[in-house]
């Protein structure tokens, strides 16, 4: 263990050289998190695989429009609308189109399913290795260690390979395996660190990623078919997000440097464990939490206002003045996530007898935007995002607030073998974008002069 005070010095110390003045980023134009003045991304990209859509440029004014969320040029609500109707899970069919830019066949998809069930089990030799022997308090961490430990299990023997083939094969083992790895690694958590029984069932080949994940972190294993349905629901709305987002920019700038894919995807995992990235609906489940502790009556739609603007004014919640589950940096007028998510979350809602609180949800969803706009007039309008209704869901699924995170990295991870495969077939250079000293030359001070 290191000295207190000597980090509490020269972190102070590292605080003084690292500051940069302020006015220094707007004098020589940098775009900080690559974003432009109005807020809209920099262009550093082109993709094939995914788009979101909030606002259209005209005559060089940003100008929000209705949310729109497309895969290969499909909208994700026409996809979750076609499963439904055909009542099957629609999920794997995201995966495909995502992967191969074409919906399946009724064959193909079938053919799709059966090659994704073959990885969902976990060798005794991998499990005890890279889940079980010193499992991480962190979920999302342990993923990524079992991910880069694949590593040592490739069945090709070069891992290392690039080829569209090879990615392609090590994609469709990590997608497979990918739920196992989450739910095993929280189990191994709650056993070793939480002190509970440990239960580690075998996935079922044959069934969906969503009844894998629910069978596999329950203790009966069972689960209706609303729930299934629901949560299979979920993880084809975070499936994917455009190539901008955090972790799946991580993909391309790690794939631009050629490693290989367990390092991209594991960078990908711990970008998202980020908690600007994922962890949004954590933060909307505690803050819930707090409404229904401290709003009186939280039934009583002026109690939960005035609660609000107590978390807007930054004297309730915690102190940041930001109403979780709202607000996007790209959707301003709706979120097509959240849109269909909340009429899933209604009906599990009323099968759970939870309709309370699924009105409360509503209410933040009516009465916070305009509390928010009381507070930054000038800012874009703000809508309903998908975490305030996913945290919700997850919780009505009996899933673990732990697992919350990792199953957006289970649904996003086929997003990341996309678009890792298109950095590769495009063969675009490393990515570097430029930084600018501003420093003043010094010279070099003997040791005993200093």
């Amino acid at each position: 263990m290191l000295d207190e005070n000597w980090l509490k010095k020269q972190a102070a110390t590292i605080r003084k050289a690292d500051t940069i003045d302020p006015s220094l980023w707007r004098k020589y134009n940098v775009k900080r998190g690559l974003r432009n003045d109005d807020g809209t991304g920099v262009l550093v990209g082109l993709t094939t695989i995914g788009n979101v859509h909030g606002y259209v440029v005209s005559e060089g004014e940003k100008q929000a429009v209705p949310g729109e969320l497309f895969y290969r040029g499909i909208n994700v609500g026409d996809i979750a609308a076609g499963a439904r109707r055909e009542h099957r899970f629609g999920y794997e069919e995201a995966a495909y189109l995502l992967l191969f830019g074409d919906l399946p066949t009724c064959a193909q998809l079938e053919d799709w399913n059966a090659k994704l069930g073959r990885y969902r089990r976990l060798s005794d030799g991998f499990k005890e290795n890279a889940i079980m022997s010193n499992p991480s308090r962190d979920v999302m961490n342990a993923m990524a260690r079992a991910i880069l430990f694949s590593y040592a299990f490739d069945e090709s023997g070069d891992p290392d390979d690039l080829s569209v083939e090879k990615c392609l094969a090590q994609s469709v083992e990590i997608i497979g395996c990918l739920p196992t790895i989450a739910a095993y690694s929280y189990q191994a958590k709650a056993h070793y660190h939480l002190g509970q029984s440990l239960m580690l069932r075998n996935p079922d080949p044959a069934k969906s990623t969503a009844e894998n994940i629910l069978s596999l972190i329950r203790e009966d294993g069972r689960y209706t078919k609303l729930e299934a349905e629901t949560l299979d629901l979920a993880l084809i709305l975070h499936a994917e997000h455009g190539g901008g987002n955090n972790s799946s920019f991580t993909t391309h700038v790690v794939t631009s440097a050629y490693t290989d894919i367990y390092s991209s995807v594991a960078a990908s995992i711990l970008s998202l464990k980020g908690r600007r990235h994922g962890g949004a609906n954590l933060r909307v489940m505690r803050q819930m939490d707090e409404i229904r502790e401290n709003a009186g009556d939280w039934r009583d739609p002026s109690e939960v206002e005035d609660y609000l603007r107590k978390i807007s004014n930054k004297k309730a919640g915690d102190g940041t003045g930001l109403i979780y589950g709202l607000g996007h940096a790209v959707y301003t007028i709706s979120d097509p996530r959240a849109q269909l998510l909340k009429v899933k979350a209604e009906k599990l809602a009323r099968e759970k007898g939870r309709m309370d609180e699924m009105r409360l949800f509503e209410l933040v969803e009516e009465l916070g935007p305009s509390i928010i706009r009381e507070a930054h007039p000038r800012a874009d309008a703000v809508c309903a995002n998908v975490d305030l209704y996913s945290g919700f869901v997850y919780e009505m699924l009996g899933i673990p607030k732990d697992l919350y995170t990792p199953l957006f990295a289970v649904a996003r991870c086929v997003s990341w073998c996309a678009h890792r495969m298109e950095e590769l077939v495009n063969q675009g250079p490393i990515i570097r974008p430029a930084y600018k000293p501003i420093y003043h030359e010094k010279k070099y001070v003997k040791l005993a002069d200093r």
